[in-house]
């Protein structure tokens, strides 16, 4: 059992090393960091299975999922402005206020029509799953030179809230889910409106306390600048715990927490983007290593029409429209609106939303449910990641 974990764990580590030599010739083909990472994945299953107990590869990846969705929630959020939003992120802003309810409507609707035997809640649990965008999957259009920066820009910002966002409705969804199994709801309302109201709560007081007394060392010069990657990863864990400890929810005090300290620290906050430019591309490559192993063949396993049918509504119509819709009047061409909606990459945070939500709680249709975002997933990567680089140079030329 040991010597197969060392084997595939050095074969992981080969495989980033190997991608770290050749990151600017691959960054010149169609291939992206999630293909790869997938198909590695994929191919190293049976080895990843054999490698370790099926108890300590739920834990493994439990506690990988809950590290990742921490750092991700807590550095999209601490770059959000708030005194910018009316003025520069409007797109953005219009998309999320707009364009995301919508999504969760239109996938809630399209999620029971297919299958209505598994109830409302899972179609909301299912579309709340499936509603977060990923930077990771966007990250050649947001990077290219050839793509405006008013659309670049949108994506990004966009990507980096909806995943936070969209917290509550996956908490909701899972909840009444798993009533609907006959579980004792005894408190259950209460719990989840603590989880809402002291997960943010113990976020706002965490980030500003910190906030404050990093700016107070800097000003004072007691602290060294290479300290803000290490300060910047105990508050995102302290907003987690911290929330954690009073029954709110960690993930959405980490969110929170981000927000308050990115808009109350007075100083540079570069040591964030820094941290997550190196360690942050280590647990993408890690997530989606993951993905390919242990959740794209347990998905394929399950795979029915529904669920491919599901998937591609969700890549095409049931994120398209809203974000066309909640565009209208902005001014932009017809193909700007398009673009905008198709570069809506699902991977990440839904893969993490559900290892986390099956974990946590017991619901109908679990392997439907991983069906499903297994092939969003899937489809995801490979459309989204073949179509980043023409599509990019062709809205460069049409801009």
């Amino acid at each position: 059992m040991t010597e197969h974990f060392e084997l595939a764990l050095f074969g992981v580590m080969l495989c980033v090393f190997v991608y770290a030599l050749l990151s600017s010739a691959i960054s010149k083909t169609i291939l992206t960091l999630p293909i790869i990472f997938m198909a590695v994945g994929y191919f190293a299953s049976h080895a990843v299975e054999r490698s370790a107990s099926p108890e300590t590869l739920d834990h493994g990846r439990r506690l990988l999922a809950e590290i990742t969705l921490v750092l991700v929630l807590f550095s999209d959020a601490s770059h959000v402005r708030f005194n910018r939003l009316r003025e520069t992120f409007q797109l953005p802003l219009r998309m999320l206020v707009i364009g995301l309810p919508l999504t969760l409507a239109i996938g809630t609707s399209v999620a029971y029509f297919l299958s209505p035997e598994s109830g409302l809640a899972m179609a909301l649990l299912t579309a709340a799953v499936l509603t977060p965008t990923d930077a990771a999957l966007g990250q050649t259009v947001v990077s290219s030179p050839d793509v405006p920066t008013h659309l670049s820009q949108t994506i990004n910002v966009e990507s980096g809230l909806n995943n936070g966002l969209v917290l509550p409705f996956v908490l909701l969804g899972a909840i009444l889910a798993s009533t609907s199994m006959g579980h004792t709801t005894d408190g259950l309302a209460f719990n989840a409106m603590q989880q809402i109201v002291l997960g943010p709560l113990a976020g706002i007081v965490i980030g500003w306390g910190m906030a404050k007394l990093m700016d107070a060392a800097q000003t004072r010069g007691v602290m060294a600048e290479a300290s803000g990657g290490v300060a910047f990863l105990m508050i995102a864990f302290a907003s987690f715990i911290g929330a954690e400890i009073i029954g709110g929810n960690g993930f959405i005090a980490a969110f929170v927490g981000g927000m308050v300290f990115g808009n109350t620290y007075k100083h540079e906050i570069h040591f964030i983007g820094e941290f997550m430019e190196g360690v942050g591309q280590l647990l993408t490559m890690t997530a989606f290593f993951v993905f390919g192993a242990l959740l794209l063949p347990d998905g394929l396993q399950h795979m029915t029409w529904n669920a491919v049918i599901l998937a591609i509504l969700f890549l095409t119509v049931v994120r398209m429209l809203p974000i066309w819709l909640s565009l209208a009047g902005t001014g932009l061409a017809l193909r700007d609106k398009l673009f905008l909606g198709w570069f809506g990459p699902r991977g990440i945070a839904s893969i993490l939303f559900t290892l986390i939500m099956i974990d946590e709680f017991d619901f109908p249709g679990e392997a439907e449910l991983l069906a499903c975002v297994s092939m969003t997933v899937f489809l995801s990567i490979i459309l989204h990641g073949v179509s980043a680089a023409p599509l990019s140079k062709w809205i460069g030329r049409k801009a």
